[in-house]
């Protein structure tokens, strides 16, 4: 990855103070309701729909971070849970969080795991901006060629819902473009971006923003009227372009474990 494209992957896009928001979510409220499930976290971020561009006014909101377990938890017979998924309301809006403890959450980075560095990424910050600032230029690294077998297998799971839901969903289509479009741009450029607005303003599908408007109204809502064949085609076509653009990435192979390690040693007090 040239410098250039290292910088954009790993600058952060957001701070605590300074974030986009998406359908007035409340950041702060939403940061007080995780940290009292989590108390340990280091970061939380919205994923999902809110950071994809397309929430509904029925979306739920989905939180996801990194917590840290005492040292103590660790050593002992009986280790902490790895991962941690409280669910719950917020101002009458459905909740749901998964975090991962530190050691977890690094491993997964170091296994071209886009999902991950999809969170990292996320523009909505609830908590933890000055921890993200340290993990993302690592995280940045972890950008690789690789990456491409989880965009394809994400992309080939939404294709199959596509083809065997009835009625026909804005949402699932839009969850496959997204994916597509994320990955092809992961691929050429080494940013991770997942807002399907501003993806398009370069791929520039015109199709896309009916599909949103269409998902806005109603989170479950069917599409009154489709055409199957024209975007199964299309999804073939985005299928085939985000396999050459694996072919002809330049992105590195490996992610660096040795820095990942050096910073859980760093979070352990075991430097």
């Amino acid at each position: 990855m040239d410098t250039q494209t290292r910088k954009r992957a790993g600058r952060p896009r957001s701070t605590e103070n300074d974030v986009p928001t998406s359908h007035d979510l409340d950041l702060t409220a939403l940061a007080r309701w995780a940290n009292e499930r989590v108390p340990d976290a280091l970061f939380w971020t919205v994923s999902g729909s809110h950071s994809y561009g397309f929430p509904s006014a029925d979306s739920d909101i989905d939180l996801r971070g990194c917590f840290r377990a005492p040292l103590r938890a660790l050593a002992g017979l009986r280790p902490p849970a790895e991962t941690l998924e409280p669910k719950g309301t917020l101002d009458g809006r459905e909740v749901e969080a998964v975090a991962h403890e530190a050691g977890k959450y690094l491993r997964m980075l170091c296994k071209h795991n886009g999902y991950v560095l999809e969170q990292v990424f996320s523009p909505l910050v609830a908590h933890g901006a000055d921890f993200l600032a340290r993990l993302r230029p690592v995280a940045a690294k972890c950008v690789t060629k690789h990456c491409y077998n989880h965009y394809r297998g994400f992309l080939h799971t939404q294709r199959q819902q596509f083809e065997k839901e009835s009625p026909k969903r804005a949402k699932t289509l839009l969850y496959a473009y997204r994916v597509a479009l994320t990955g092809v741009h992961l691929l050429e450029t080494g940013e991770v971006e997942t807002h399907l607005p501003t993806l398009n303003e370069r791929f520039k599908l015109p199709f896309v923003p009916e599909l949103i408007e269409r998902k806005a109204g109603a989170e479950f809502g069917a599409l009154s009227a489709v055409d199957v064949e024209f975007h199964t085609r299309q999804l073939t076509e985005w299928e085939h372009r985000l396999a050459a653009a694996h072919e002809a990435s330049t992105l590195p192979t490996d992610a660096p474990a040795h820095e990942l390690n050096a910073l859980l040693l760093e979070l352990r007090d075991l430097r």
